[in-house]
C-alpha cells in the first residue's frame, strides 16, 4: 500500500510535473487546483502528506495549513512558496508545516524532502510496498504506516489514539485495563497518570472509528475491567 499525497497547486504545469514525478515514485497522487478543494479532500481522505502552494486563488494555503491543524490533521505538509522572503517561511512553520520550497526547485530536492518528511512521520518503511496490516470487517490498520481506513474512507487519528487502537487491535479479545494501557503509552507519549485520560482517548477514537461511538463494534468495553478489541 504506498503512501497517499496531496498536491494543492493552481498552476497546471508545476501540479502536472509534481505529479508526475511522484506517480513515477510509485505514490498515489491527488490533485487540488483551489484551497477549498484541497482542504476538502485533505480533510476526509486524510491523505499521509501534502504539497501545499501558499499562493491559491480564493482560500490561501496558509489558511488551509491553518484549518487543516485545527481539525486535528498531523499530515507532514510541504509548503511551497514563490518568493524568498523569510515572513512566508515563518508563517508557515508557525501554522505547522513539517518544511518549505522556493519556487523554482528541482523535482530531485522535492522528492528528497517528500521522501524525508514520509520517513520521519510513518517510519522507514513509509516509501515502500507492502506492510503489516490488520483487517477487522472494513476496518484496516496499516502498523508500519501507521495508517487507518474503513472502506474506501481514510480516518486520521492522533498518535496517542493510534497507539491505543495498534495496542487493543494486536491481541483481539484480550482485556487490558486502563493502568496497562496508561503503562504501554507512558513511554510513547508523556499522559496525564490519571487514568481518565485513556477514556477520554478512547472515546475520541470511537467518535472517529465507530458507526456508533454509544454502540461500539471495534473498540469495546470490558465493564470495571477495561478495553478489548472486538474477536474476530
Amino acid at each position: 500500500m504506498s503512501a497517499t499525497i496531496l498536491i494543492v497547486e493552481d498552476e497546471f504545469a508545476v501540479a502536472r510535473g509534481i505529479q508526475y514525478a511522484l506517480q513515477q515514485e510509485g505514490y498515489q497522487v491527488t490533485v487540488a487546483r483551489s484551497g477549498e478543494e484541497g482542504l476538502d479532500f485533505a480533510t476526509h481522505q486524510a491523505p499521509d502528506l501534502v504539497v501545499l502552494d501558499v499562493r491559491l486563488p480564493g482560500m490561501d494555503g496558509f489558511e488551509v495549513l491553518r484549518r487543516l491543524r485545527a481539525v486535528g490533521s498531523k499530515a507532514p505538509v510541504l509548503v511551497l512558496t514563490a518568493r524568498s522572503d523569510e515572513v512566508d517561511k515563518v508563517i508557515g512553520l508557525e501554522l505547522g508545516a513539517d518544511d518549505y520550497l522556493t519556487k523554482p526547485f528541482g523535482l530531485r530536492e522535492l522528492m528528497s524532502r517528500i521522501k524525508a518528511l514520509l520517513r520521519r512521520a510513518y517510519g522507514d518503511l513509509a516509501d515502500a510496498a507492502g506492510g503489516r496490516v490488520i483487517r477487522h470487517h472494513d476496518l484496516l490498520i496499516d502498523l508500519e504506516r501507521r495508517r487507518v481506513q474503513r472502506g474506501q474512507r481514510r480516518i486520521s487519528l492522533t498518535p496517542t489514539e493510534f497507539e491505543i487502537l495498534r495496542h487493543l487491535a494486536s491481541r483481539p479479545g484480550r482485556v487490558y485495563t486502563r493502568s496497562e494501557l496508561l503503562e504501554l503509552l507512558r513511554d510513547y507519549e508523556a499522559l496525564d497518570q490519571d487514568e481518565k485520560t485513556i477514556n477520554v482517548h478512547v472515546s475520541h477514537l470511537r467518535e472517529k472509528l465507530e458507526d456508533d461511538p454509544a454502540a461500539p463494534a471495534f473498540v469495546l468495553t470490558v465493564r470495571g475491567v477495561g478495553y478489548a478489541f472486538a474477536e474476530r
